[in-house]
């Protein structure tokens, strides 16, 4: 009986330890850095503990500031569109391990006309 007893009791801690808020609290925070492309400029984003994701795009060409919201997953995979109604998208991987906290992906933005994409990457502050 005692052993089904710790059986169960391990199983329920493995289970409640699962969690997406308890993986994605790494993630946690504010993270910035640099696009490229079509235009250049800097990037900020902070992910809330449910993985919702708010920030700013500033590009240096235009002077112009674009919203950045989405969704990050368990996985580091970012998820988001650039401003409101959604004109763009901005998509990658952040990459949480030891002492190397960093994020890569690519962005694309139709406002203004024409079109214009490229790649960033940033890291944790």
């Amino acid at each position: 009986m005692k052993k089904l007893f710790l059986l169960l009791l391990t199983a329920f801690l493995f289970i409640g330890c699962s969690s997406e808020e308890e993986n994605i609290y790494d993630y946690i925070g504010t993270w910035s850095g640099k696009y490229e492309g079509s235009e250049i400029g800097t990037w900020y984003i902070v992910v809330a503990s449910d993985g919702k994701v708010t920030g700013t795009m500033h590009s240096d060409d235009t002077n112009e500031n674009y919203n950045i919201s989405g969704h990050l997953d368990t996985s580091g995979d970012l998820n988001a569109v650039i401003g409101l109604p959604a004109d763009g998208e901005f998509r990658g991987t952040l990459t949480v391990e030891e002492d190397n906290e960093k994020g890569s992906g690519t962005w694309r933005n139709s406002v203004p006309t024409p079109d214009r994409s490229g790649s960033w990457t940033g890291e944790k502050e």
